[in-house]
């Protein structure tokens, strides 16, 4: 592990022997005020790590809610920089929780890559996660992330064998996203007879925590996933899905960052 946020935060969970809880949302959706009140919110009741979505055009790999939360973003004027200055802003308050980016390398190319990461670090950022950067491409994004102290997150899926995952954990740090499911984020629950099997095989070949995402819809499965043998869940698409319910009703318009706070409460009692 390179981040001694993200390290010091999976070794006292461990200790106490509880399972981490990462969320994620996308950053400056709807808006950038509401986004920093849900970042604080998510914090407040419960979760463990911070997974900010950082807005693109073609999100390959999320599903449909996932997509249209970047899109509502994107409209709002959200950009790299504008992700950067939520996270410098959140860390003015708290400089304890980590904050993991996730994103595509297409924005990361046209800010600079270089730029990237020293930005990234100033603003408190502690791990990074590009989803469409195979093992075999990822030498530059790899020695600047050892560079500027990030850590640089990768997904291993169902259908990825032992060779390959011994290819995905040479430049893994942090933590290991396990994608529990075959397809986008949001489109059906994770099986967790699977997902133990699958754990147990990936342990074998590292020691670096494990931590479960896709397919986890509800506190009840947040509870089931959490007992095969993982380090952490990772909740997202159900959060997005809140943010996106509650902008249609005009009346719950104003309480976004409680409702999503009180999804991520509620899962936090499911993994006790």
């Amino acid at each position: 592990m390179i981040n001694n946020r993200i390290q010091n935060t999976f070794k006292n969970l461990k200790k106490n022997k509880k399972k981490a809880l990462i969320t994620f949302v996308t950053g400056c959706d709807p808006n950038y005020k509401t986004s920093q009140k849900i970042l604080n919110e998510l914090v407040k009741q419960g979760a463990d790590l911070l997974e900010i979505g950082m807005p693109f055009s073609d999100p390959m790999a999320d599903g449909p809610s996932i997509q249209r939360s970047s899109i509502r973003a994107l409209i709002q004027g959200a950009n790299i920089r504008k992700i950067l200055k939520l996270v410098h802003d959140f860390r003015k308050k708290n400089q304890i929780t980590p904050i993991i980016l996730m994103g595509y390398l297409n924005p990361i190319l046209s800010f600079g890559i270089n730029n990237f990461f020293k930005s990234a670090k100033k603003a408190g950022t502690d791990g990074l996660i590009v989803v469409d950067v195979p093992p075999e491409e990822d030498s530059e994004i790899f020695d600047l992330a050892i560079k500027n102290k990030i850590d640089l997150i990768k997904l291993a899926t169902p259908t990825t064998n032992v060779e390959r995952l011994k290819k995905i954990l040479k430049t893994c740090s942090g933590f290991l996203y396990y994608v529990a499911i075959k397809g986008i984020t949001g489109s059906k629950s994770a099986d967790p007879k699977l997902v133990k099997e699958s754990i147990k095989s990936i342990k074998k070949n590292t020691t670096i925590p494990v931590a479960v995402g896709f397919g986890i819809k509800r506190p009840i499965d947040a509870a089931t996933i959490a007992k095969t043998g993982c380090d952490g869940i990772v909740v997202g698409s159900a959060l997005v899905k809140i943010i996106e319910n509650s902008l249609k009703n005009k009346k719950s318009k104003h309480n976004i960052a409680l409702k999503v706070g009180n999804m991520v409460k509620n899962i936090k009692q499911k993994i006790k």
